[in-house]
């Protein structure tokens, strides 16, 4: 009898060590899974923002000219740019606001979250603006909008007001900044 109880904790023993190992196991492929999906995340967010800076450069030539006319009509084209071919690469699309810019010099999708912000009249945070905008609030397409939103900031159309918080830029301040003294 006393073999028999031995033989059923080895089993017993080895049973719960190939448990043991198979948790381990899921841990890993759960670590490597959160990995995979944070990078589609960030590719699916380098793909869009691709696509959109380049505005479907090779299947529709035309539109992509029509992506670079109003950043080459805003200014100077950047020194090694080819507007001359259509290529929009190397071009501003966003150009820096300065006195007398209209919106009108923004792309399409840029214009839309600047007049959302206007409509808004108080700052809103990126998936508001994608909520207002009636776009995708899924956290990958939210990230590419932010990135929208802070190239907006940094090019002086908007102010973000606090962390995330997104508002129109105070033109009064800036333009006073500019007048003769």
């Amino acid at each position: 009898m006393g073999s028999l109880i031995e033989e059923l904790q080895r089993r017993e023993a080895a049973a719960r060590q190939e448990a043991d190992e198979l948790r381990g196991e899921i841990a890993r492929l759960n670590e490597r899974l959160a990995r995979a999906g944070e990078r589609l995340s960030r590719l699916e967010i380098t793909r869009e923002t691709v696509a959109e800076i380049l505005g479907g450069v090779g299947a529709d030539q035309p539109a992509a000219r029509q992506e670079v006319e109003p950043a080459a009509a805003a200014g100077p084209a950047p020194v090694g740019s080819r507007v001359a071919d259509g290529s929009p690469v190397g071009v501003v699309t966003v150009p820096p606001w300065r006195p007398g810019l209209a919106e009108s010099v923004l792309p399409g999708s840029y214009r839309d979250l600047v007049e959302i912000l206007a409509d808004a009249g108080r700052p809103l945070r990126a998936g508001g603006i994608a909520a207002a905008a009636g776009l995708s609030t899924e956290k990958s397409k939210i990230e590419g909008l932010r990135s929208k939103l802070k190239r907006l900031v940094e090019r002086g159309w908007l102010a973000e007001d606090g962390p995330g918080l997104f508002t129109l830029a105070r033109r009064d301040a800036q333009d006073a900044s500019n007048l003769p003294a």
